[in-house]
């Protein structure tokens, strides 16, 4: 498993939100959330198999996540295993807790949707 240098670790840790964009639809950012946990970078689609984002990364694949001003190129990877869905979960709980939209992120409906995001 490729990882993010620790500098972009904490600052994707500290962003609230990011942009990603995909190779199909490249001209399109979507705003995301975003978090680490256990030094992996997870995202998750709040509207399910629904986000059309997810759609086009479902199988794994290359996008671009903005912030900052700055672009970087990830691959998303299905995070199906337990962990780090559970991972997942609790990194979403906790970072956005005092959002109203907080739970919804770990809705049953979503949990499949969790992806791994490793540096391109």
């Amino acid at each position: 498993m490729a990882t993010f240098a620790p500098e972009t670790l904490r600052t994707l840790r500290d962003r609230q939100e990011v942009t990603i964009r995909t190779d199909q639809h490249p001209a399109t950012a979507i705003t995301i959330w975003i978090v680490v946990a256990d030094s992996e970078v997870l995202v998750r689609s709040v509207r399910g198999a629904k986000g059309r984002w997810y759609r086009d990364l479902a199988g794994g694949g290359p996008a671009m996540l903005e912030f900052d001003g700055r672009q970087l190129a990830v691959t998303a990877i299905p995070a199906t295993d337990a962990g780090s869905i559970e991972r997942a979960s609790g990194a979403f709980l906790a970072k956005y807790r005092s959002s109203p939209y907080a739970e919804s992120m770990v809705r049953p409906e979503v949990l499949s949707t969790t992806l791994r995001l490793e540096p391109r």
